[in-house]
């Protein structure tokens, strides 16, 4: 498998589950509010968030900018530590999706694995 391949396997899964989270913050279903209070954010924050998380999500798929995506997501998922650390939650979760978006644009970008020569 060659590392463009790798990368964009790496890629998908976080992102998928980024769109169905971000498509869930403007359906709202039955026990979402209940989720977000707990965290302590108010529901009406759910629909800016969605589109926070989609454009982000959106601009990290498109090769022109997925580096700049790629900085993005790792601040929504910094705040989305924070808000579990903060809610005594655990966030392994949130921690490993950062890293999978980030080891998916390393083997998928060569820009980035020239900065960070890890492998040959």
């Amino acid at each position: 498998m060659s590392k463009y391949k790798l990368g964009w396997a790496l890629s998908i899964l976080p992102c998928l589950l980024l769109l169905a989270s971000g498509v869930m913050k403007f359906i709202q279903p039955t026990g979402f509010a209940e989720g977000f209070v707990h965290m302590g954010i108010p529901i009406s924050h759910s629909v800016p968030l969605g589109i926070l998380e989609l454009t982000c999500t959106a601009l990290y798929l498109f090769p022109r900018t997925a580096v700049l995506g790629a900085i993005l997501l790792t601040g929504y998922m910094g705040g989305a530590i924070q808000t579990h650390v903060r809610v005594g939650d655990p966030f392994i979760a949130q921690f490993l999706f950062g890293v999978a978006l980030w080891a998916g644009l390393y083997f998928r970008e060569a820009r980035i694995r020239a900065l960070i020569p890890l492998i040959d």
